[in-house]
């Protein structure tokens, strides 16, 4: 049975032990858990919000996250160490606080700190993980999660019970946010992070149906409005890029949005995240977003990594083929109910070739 009728026959199958009343109950597995395990964990309180979650929130293996009322501007990034967060919310780092329930522009240079609305209360044996969502990326907003007593950014180690915070910082575009507003999604483990096996892809330069190559976005450009889906034209936040002879140089501190070489496929019973390029293969990063949930690629005859790239500290050189980006596969607990791209699912980058954020219009791919 091919990738596609596979994915198309677990989605059948799943409904029908819905239908006829299966449980949703959490396995015991080690590994990242699907939708069905999150909305286990949704009903039975670990994950819970004030008014209750939307059911669009749940992705294949991961859980959009909501910003909450308010945004403080912040003189500085921190991490709580030993404290809770709201105990470091003092006149000395706190500039100002900001009302999103009327919506508030989020400037570039700036760093925010946004209580989301979801909170955590884990058993000892989940760990989970945050990530920016790939939309967030591609408009090169730097968004990463705090959590109370953390030492470190985006990781929520087992066990945790308490509040969940956004900090954010608009690198090339300022942004309108507001309450509910998702620019960060959560990942949940069972047991350490194992990877199974990972893959190396590379730049493509050589695009088959255009002589575009990627995007170099435009600094000084209006506001992004978080809430105007497929409203913002191209030409004004970004110009294309075009390689000479399979080329391009990136220019120091510029954002630019390319594609892999490679189509991308996360299988069913698996998941993905991006893993930093190894530095000795270049002075660039070249992604923010990193969750691929599985199904990804599978029904589609495209598939690619959209890439978030930008230069260090002097002009690079990218050339065809390049390796650019890692990616890291683990198992999951269990097949996902709505794998990524089929029927029923929220998903909006399936299939995609060369495609901005979906705040852009849709003739940007």
């Amino acid at each position: 049975m091919s990738k596609a009728k596979s994915a198309k026959a677990a989605v059948k199958s799943s409904a029908k032990k819905r239908a006829s009343g299966s449980p949703s109950a959490a396995s015991t597995a080690q590994g990242v858990l699907p939708d069905r395990e999150l909305r286990h964990f949704v009903k039975s309180g670990a994950i819970f919000a004030e008014g209750g979650l939307l059911a669009d929130q749940i992705q294949p293996a991961s859980l959009d996250l909501r910003l909450g009322k308010v945004a403080f501007r912040l003189r500085a990034s921190f991490l709580p160490g030993a404290k809770n967060v709201a105990d470091r919310l003092d006149d000395s780092l706190v500039m100002h606080t900001l009302d999103l329930t009327r919506g508030a522009v989020l400037e570039t240079g700036c760093v925010y700190l946004v209580p989301l609305q979801e909170r955590l209360k884990l058993p000892k044996d989940l760990s989970a993980a945050a990530n920016p969502k790939s939309s967030t990326g591609r408009i090169d907003v730097f968004v990463r999660a705090v959590s109370d007593r953390a030492r470190a950014f985006d990781g929520i180690p087992a066990g945790y019970s308490g509040e969940l915070y956004a900090e954010i910082s608009p690198r090339t575009f300022s942004v309108l946010a507001r309450t509910g507003d998702r620019l960060l999604q959560l990942r949940m483990r069972r047991g350490p992070q194992t990877p199974v096996r990972d893959l190396t892809f590379s730049l493509d330069l050589h695009p088959t149906s255009s002589d575009i190559v990627g995007y170099r976005a435009k600094r000084h450009s209006r506001v992004i409005d978080l809430a105007g889906i497929g409203a913002h034209t191209v030409d004004d936040f970004w110009e294309p890029v075009r390689a000479r002879e399979g080329r391009i140089v990136l220019d120091p501190g510029e954002f630019y949005i390319l594609a892999s070489k490679e189509k991308i496929v996360i299988p069913l019973d698996e998941a993905a995240e991006m893993a930093p390029i190894a530095p000795e293969l270049g002075e660039f990063r070249a992604h923010y977003a990193g969750f691929f949930d599985p199904g990804f690629g599978v029904t589609h005859t495209r598939g690619k990594a959209v890439l978030e790239v930008r230069s260090r500290d002097v002009p690079f050189i990218l050339e065809d083929g390049q390796p650019v980006g890692r990616l890291l596969f683990e198992k999951l607990t269990g097949p996902p109910d709505v794998p990524y791209g089929a029927e029923g699912s929220f998903s909006t980058y399936h299939g995609q070739g060369l495609r901005l954020s979906k705040y852009f219009e849709a003739s940007s791919e």
